[in-house]
């Protein structure tokens, strides 16, 4: 059976769903995501994803199209239309379809922005073969653009990176910069080190991710010692543990980095505890 998505107000079947070949989401890239996990039937963190949009929104000088309140209720109507148990849902806004391709920004009074969501489904979503086994990553040059803080559709070179990483044998590839780490293709990048939690300050060069804000917030008040502060891979490959976070993979340990086994190989204890709190506290908080 089609899924249920939702396109400019209307729920519709997933193929009677359409969108103008001059949206500007389609030609230019002009346009901001979101993506929220579904544990249970409830909504994990919609309120960070829901200021984080408006944040994007606001920086690319674009209207914010529904009230968080709209926005929860379109995000609760598709799990219900769905009978999403466990999964994500996906929203997207972009600048819409002025009529025809322009380098120049469309009137807003005469352009609609495009509005999308749709779901997706992943059954035992916290129950992670990833998880169990830690990933393996590599390492490649980080030649995005300087605003990664705002969450746009522009996704073409992690895409790639995810394909260098699986045509290496691993599973993503971390972004280096200047010799120091940035982030992984999707997803916040940690060491620890000496029992610290060490992850790059917040800046315009990272995304600001919500899972991330969660679990450092958690790390703290489990008393573990939390450090934001750049690392080069050198030192990635020299510590006890590594991880990622992100909204589809809470906390996902990673073992391997360019061929190099952290501690014995296996995941650790911090990045298995720390998920494991994660996905106790966020059914606790789930919508």
């Amino acid at each position: 059976m089609a899924r249920t998505v939702y396109l400019n107000g209307d729920y519709l079947p997933e193929d009677e769903a359409r969108v103008s070949i001059f949206d500007r989401g389609f030609l230019m890239a002009d346009g901001v995501y979101e993506v929220t996990s579904v544990l249970g039937g409830k909504l994990v963190d919609f309120p960070g994803h829901a200021r984080r949009l408006t944040r994007s929104l606001e920086a690319l000088d674009m209207a914010v199209p529904l009230t968080e309140a709209a926005l929860l209720e379109i995000h609760r109507e598709l799990v219900a239309r769905n009978a999403l148990d466990d999964g994500l849902i996906y929203l997207q806004v972009t600048r819409g379809a002025p009529g025809d391709r322009d380098f120049i920004f469309p009137d807003p009074e005469t352009t609609p922005l495009t509005v999308v969501l749709f779901t997706q489904a992943k059954p035992n979503l916290a129950e992670s073969a990833e998880a169990e086994r830690g990933l393996k990553v590599i390492s490649i040059d980080d030649i995005r653009w300087g605003r990664r803080d705002i969450k746009t559709v522009q996704l073409l070179y992690p895409s790639m990176g995810k394909m260098m990483a699986k045509a290496a044998g691993a599973d993503d590839a971390w972004m280096v910069e200047q010799g120091l780490v940035t982030e992984g293709t999707s997803n916040n990048a940690y060491i620890v080190k000496d029992g610290r939690i060490i992850t790059r300050a917040l800046s315009n060069d990272i995304l600001h991710g919500i899972t991330r804000a969660a679990v450092l917030r958690f790390a703290e008040e489990a008393q573990m010692k939390v450090e934001e502060r750049s690392f080069s891979i050198d030192e990635a490959q020299a510590a006890e543990e590594a991880f990622i976070t992100s909204a589809s993979s809470f906390v996902t340990p990673v073992v391997q980095i360019d061929g190099v086994a952290l501690g014995a190989g296996a995941p650790g204890p911090v990045a298995k505890r720390l998920r494991q709190i994660y996905i106790e506290e966020s059914r606790k908080a789930a919508l």
